[in-house]
């Protein structure tokens, strides 16, 4: 698995995918920053995590649409699926891989504090909430992306998909309340989709409820994908 990682984690930074997704990512989450915080005088960093959540939706289908998609296109995966190494170790190389390039991009973003300290301080459990937040949503988001890559060797279809499911997760909560409202939905069904609602979780991390249930739901999302691409792997082999 190590040897994995290492390889696709340079991967990144040896083409432009890895600086594409970065500066793309920092270019509006610190324009939001300046207008909303340094502008406006604000210490909340509330604001800017929700952005950087919706943001997330239209940037992680570039970090991932090439982590299996580019082997399968590239045949070089018929070299990774012959190797002595376990299906298990491929999938989780490949997305620690991906969840590495993410956490450098946050590495970046702990800059945010440290200005909004200079000028008048901040909450420091709330921002401690909204970075584990963050975090958990983002390999979540990681493993699914991971998952779709590992269906088709098409990289802009890899991007495709996991964008449209990143946006059926973001109006599901919507949905589940107007079908409700309007009474075509009972309130069990609705119930189910709030509880998978990734969205409707986060929402209450940024009002400082900061769940074990929460997170465990984060890290479930995580293990049934791998999961999934997982068995994905052991079909082609």
């Amino acid at each position: 698995m190590q040897a994995i990682f290492k390889r696709d984690f340079s991967a990144y930074f040896t083409s432009p995918i890895g600086y594409v997704y970065i500066a793309s990512y920092i270019f509006a989450l610190n324009l939001y920053f300046f207008l909303a915080n340094i502008l406006s005088a604000s210490t909340s960093v509330s604001g800017i995590f929700s952005f950087m959540l919706l943001i997330m939706m239209f940037v992680t289908p570039i970090l991932t649409m090439r982590v299996f998609s580019e082997d399968f296109k590239q045949k070089t995966d018929q070299l990774l699926l012959t190797a002595p190494v376990t299906s298990t170790s491929i999938v989780l190389g490949k997305f620690f891989s991906s969840l590495a390039v993410f956490g450098c991009l946050l590495a970046i973003t702990v800059l945010w504090p440290i200005v909004l300290n200079i000028f008048g301080g901040f909450h420091l459990d709330e921002v401690v909430g909204n970075y584990i937040g963050i975090i958990g949503i983002g390999a979540a988001y990681i493993s699914i992306g991971v998952f779709v890559s590992a269906l088709t060797e098409n990289q802009v279809i890899a991007a495709v998909g996991s964008l449209a499911i990143f946006v059926a997760l973001f109006i599901l909560e919507q949905v589940a309340m107007f079908f409700f409202a309007s009474g075509v939905l009972p309130q069990a069904v609705m119930q189910i989709f709030l509880f998978i609602s990734i969205f409707g979780r986060y929402g209450e991390i940024t009002r400082g409820l900061l769940a074990l249930d929460t997170m465990v739901f984060f890290i479930s999302v995580c293990a049934f994908f791998l999961f999934l691409t997982t068995r994905v792997i052991e079909k082609r082999r």
